[in-house]
């Protein structure tokens, strides 16, 4: 059985997975990332990640595919023989920003099967392993922490498909959470607003205006830093008493104003 503490972190290598996983890593966690790009495309995120001093690895894997969400838990089993810490962060954006009078189905099962379908089965998975590791007495503490966004309560209707994947991490937080609870896996959602990553690069020049004006209190972009922060904290168990918890990471935007 590995001694270190583990994390596994979807979308792991780049924007606000890398951000998560580098934070975890600082606070001592051995990391695994996954990702759908090949092994030589994430050498700079591996290379950051073990100038940290912790093991780190990649694993190739598609979450929206179910062959290969139990392809990934067996290697994280294979190598690691545990997992403390789920951070459900890989999502896609729609290939194209299209208004829902005409959006196109294809496009809303590829963002629900990558940020919502692929996210929730792979948390039953983890979390079954999970409980038989508590039950064998080698876990302390299970954490789940999912990646969603403003977009679950803030409407953008020329990307529904998007903001109805994010309502539904909102929603499968919270049945996690009540599921989960009698086996000591605590079950969190992060709500990242605006975040510089790549994901937001094609809007940069309408958010930069947006920054400027009264849409945010803290009137800067987010980093990946940030969120990496929080992630860290419930990760280390440092928000006790607070299972389900969604945290708000977005400047203030959401905030009902006058």
């Amino acid at each position: 059985m590995h001694s270190s503490k583990v994390a596994l972190i979807t979308g792991g290598s780049r924007g606000i997975g890398l951000g998560i996983a580098l934070e975890l890593a600082r606070s001592g966690f051995d990391i695994i990332i996954t990702g759908r790009r090949s092994r030589d495309d994430v050498a700079s995120a591996l290379e950051l990640l073990s100038s940290s001093g912790v093991r780190s690895e990649y694993i190739s894997s598609d979450i929206s595919d179910a062959y290969a969400r139990r392809a990934l838990l067996g290697e994280v089993k294979n190598s690691f023989g545990r997992l403390d810490v789920l951070v459900n962060n890989a999502g896609i954006a729609p290939r194209q920003r299209t208004d829902i009078l005409s959006a196109t189905q294809e496009s809303f099962d590829e963002i629900i099967a990558t940020n919502l379908k692929g996210p929730f089965f792979l948390t039953q998975e983890i979390a079954n392993w999970m409980i038989e590791l508590r039950g064998q007495g080698l876990l302390e503490r299970g954490c789940v922490i999912n990646v969603g966004s403003i977009s679950a309560t803030v409407a953008s209707t020329n990307r529904g498909d998007y903001c109805i994947s994010k309502a539904g991490i909102g929603m499968a937080t919270r049945l996690w959470a009540v599921r989960l609870a009698e086996f000591g896996i605590d079950v969190y959602e992060m709500r990242p607003g605006i975040i510089d990553t790549d994901m937001t690069l094609a809007v940069k020049e309408k958010y930069d205006a947006l920054i400027h004006s009264d849409l945010l209190l803290e009137k800067r972009w987010g980093t990946p830093h940030d969120v990496g922060r929080v992630a860290s904290l419930l990760a280390r168990g440092e928000l006790p008493y607070a299972t389900g918890t969604v945290l708000s990471l977005d400047g203030g935007l959401t905030i009902p104003r006058l």
